[in-house]
C-alpha cells in the first residue's frame, strides 16, 4: 500500500468519524435531520452553500472542460456569479415561508404558495429526476480521483462503492449537522490545494502564466476564443442563464437554504461566495497546463487531466492529498443530495400517498431511502459513457424548469395560479425529457436556422416554452390572487 492511498483511507475514515460526531448532544427528529433544525449561522451556511456548488464539476469539470474546449470553460464562473447575485433577493422570502410554515423540501414550499398537493407531487418527482444525474456526477468523480490517485490500487467501481457507502452511513445517523462538519473540512483542504496546483503548474512547466497561454496560442490558438459554431457566444450565453437560474433550484441547494437560523446569512453569502469563484478559475488554469503536458484526452477522459498532470509532477504523498481533496468534492454535496432526496420521497410522495399519523415515521422513511437512492447512484456512476460537465448540463436543464414558477410564487399579488405553474413546469420537463432521450439539439431540430440559433442550449427553448404556457394557461383560468401569507 503505497503512501497516497494511505492518505486517501485515512481521509474516507475521518469524513465517517467527524459525519457520525456532528450528531452528539442531538434529538434526531426530521427537522434536525433534514434541515439541521434551522440553527445554522453565516459560517456553517458559506460553507455548506460552498460545498453544494463547488463539488467533483469544479475539482475535475472544470479543468476537463478547459483542457479539451479551452474559454468555453468559463462559463461556469459566469453562471456561479449570476447565481450568487439572484441569491441576495430570492433566499431570504423562501427562507422566511419556509420557517413560517415550518417547510421540510422546495416541494413543500410549492404546496404551500399555490396550496396545491398535486404541483407538490409534481415538483418533487422533478427533484428527483434532475438530483439523480447530479449525485451520479459526484459518484463518477470520486471513483476517477480515487482510482487515480491510488495508483490504480483502488478500481473506480470499489472506489465509488467505499465513498457510497461512507455517505450513506453518515448520512443516515447524523443528516444535515453530519454534511456541515464535513463541509468545513472540505472547503479548507480543496481552497488550498486548488490555489497551489493553479499556481503552481504555470510556473512549472512554462515559466509563468503569460508564457503558458502564448504555448497554447501556438499549439492551440483555437482553445483560445470561442468558436463561430458550436461553442459559440451564443450557447456560452443561454447556458449561463440556464444554470445560473438553476443553482438553487436544485433540491439539496434549496433545502440548505431552509436550514439558515437567520435571513441575513444568505446576504453576507452573496456578497463572498463570488470570491470562491477563483477556485473554478485555479482548477481551469490546471487544464490549460495539461494541454501541452498530458496530450491526447478525449471524451469521459477530459476529467483526467488535473489528475494526470499532478499525478506525473508530484510525489506520492502530495498526490495523496489531492486525492484527499477530490475526495471530499463528491462526499460532502453527494451527503446533502442524498438527504434532499430521501425527504422529497419520504415528505412528499410517502406522506402524500400513504398520510401517517405521526412525522416521527416520515422520518424513519427518509433514513430508509437513503441506502435505496445510493444504490441507484451507484448503478449509474458505473456507467463511464458520458463527461461530468455532460451530466450537470442534463440535469440544470431539468431543474430550471422550476425557477419560472417559483419566482412567480413569491409576491402576495400573483399573475400566476396553480393550473399556469403546472402547465408549465410540464411543458418544459418533457421537452428536455424528449431531447435528452433523442440526443437533439437546436442544429438537430432546427437545421436551417442560423448558426448562432442553432448553438443556443436546448434548455432555453424548453424554459421559454415554459414561460409562455405558464402565462397564458394563468390568464384564460383567471390567476389574479393573493397567495398565502
Amino acid at each position: 500500500m503505497n503512501v497516497a492511498l494511505l492518505i486517501i483511507m485515512g481521509t474516507i475514515a475521518g469524513a465517517l468519524a467527524l459525519g457520525l460526531m456532528a450528531r452528539r448532544g442531538i434529538r434526531m427528529d426530521l427537522e434536525q435531520w433534514s434541515v439541521g433544525g434551522r440553527s445554522f449561522g453565516p459560517v456553517f451556511m458559506f460553507v455548506l452553500m460552498a460545498g453544494e456548488v463547488f463539488t467533483t464539476f469544479t475539482f475535475l469539470g472544470g479543468g476537463g472542460y478547459a483542457y479539451a474546449h479551452g474559454v468555453a470553460a468559463l462559463y461556469m464562473v459566469a453562471y456561479t456569479a449570476l447565481g450568487f447575485v439572484l441569491s441576495y433577493w430570492l433566499l431570504p422570502p423562501v427562507w422566511r415561508i419556509g420557517r413560517r410554515h415550518g417547510l421540510l423540501t422546495q416541494a413543500d414550499f410549492f404546496r404551500v404558495r399555490y396550496d396545491s398537493k398535486p404541483l407538490a407531487l409534481l415538483v418533487a418527482v422533478v427533484g428527483l429526476v434532475s438530483m439523480i444525474p447530479y449525485l451520479v456526477l459526484q459518484l463518477k468523480g470520486l471513483g476517477i480521483i480515487v482510482q487515480a490517485t491510488s495508483y490504480g490500487l483502488l478500481s473506480p467501481s470499489l472506489s465509488v462503492w467505499i465513498g457510497a457507502s461512507v455517505m450513506c452511513v453518515y448520512v443516515v445517523v447524523s443528516g444535515m449537522h453530519g454534511s456541515a462538519w464535513t463541509a468545513t473540512v472540505k472547503d479548507v483542504l480543496v481552497l488550498g490545494i486548488v490555489a497551489f496546483l493553479g499556481l503552481y503548474m504555470p510556473w512549472h512547466y512554462y515559466g509563468g502564466m503569460g508564457a503558458m497561454f502564448d504555448r497554447i496560442g501556438q499549439m492551440r490558438p483555437d482553445l483560445l476564443t470561442l468558436s463561430t459554431s458550436g461553442f459559440s457566444p451564443s450557447w456560452y450565453c443561454s447556458t449561463i442563464i440556464i444554470s445560473g437560474l438553476g443553482i438553487y433550484m436544485w433540491p439539496h441547494t434549496f433545502g440548505s437554504a431552509l436550514s439558515a437560523h437567520a435571513a441575513r446569512s444568505f446576504r453576507l453569502n452573496a456578497v463572498l461566495m463570488p470570491l470562491y469563484t477563483l477556485v473554478m478559475i485555479l482548477a481551469m488554469i490546471v487544464g490549460f497546463a495539461a494541454i501541452g503536458q498530458v496530450p491526447g484526452l478525449t471524451g469521459g477522459q477530459i476529467d483526467m487531466a488535473l489528475l494526470r498532470l499532478s499525478i506525473q509532477t508530484f510525489p506520492q504523498w502530495f498526490v495523496g492529498l489531492i486525492g484527499a481533496a477530490g475526495l471530499l468534492t463528491a462526499i460532502v454535496p453527494g451527503s446533502m443530495m442524498l438527504i434532499a432526496t430521501a425527504t422529497l420521497v419520504a415528505n412528499n410522495i410517502y406522506a402524500m400517498v400513504f398520510v401517517p399519523r405521526d412525522r416521527a415515521r416520515v422520518g424513519r422513511v427518509a433514513r430508509m431511502m437513503v441506502p435505496v437512492v445510493t444504490l441507484v447512484a451507484v448503478w449509474f456512476a458505473l456507467d463511464s459513457s458520458i463527461s461530468i460537465v455532460g451530466l450537470l448540463i442534463m440535469g440544470y436543464s431539468f431543474v430550471t424548469q422550476l425557477f419560472p414558477s417559483l419566482v412567480a410564487s413569491l409576491p402576495a399579488r400573483r399573475i400566476v395560479n396553480t393550473a399556469g405553474a403546472g402547465a408549465g413546469i410540464c411543458v418544459g420537463v418533457t421537452v428536455v425529457m424528449i431531447t435528452v432521450l433523442t440526443h437533439s439539439t437546436m442544429a438537430t431540430m432546427f437545421p436551417a436556422l442560423p448558426a448562432w440559433i442553432r448553438d443556443i442550449n436546448i434548455g432555453s427553448l424548453a424554459l421559454g416554452l415554459n414561460i409562455i404556457t405558464m402565462l397564458a394557461v394563468s390568464r384564460l383560468s383567471g390567476a389574479r390572487y393573493s397567495a398565502k401569507a
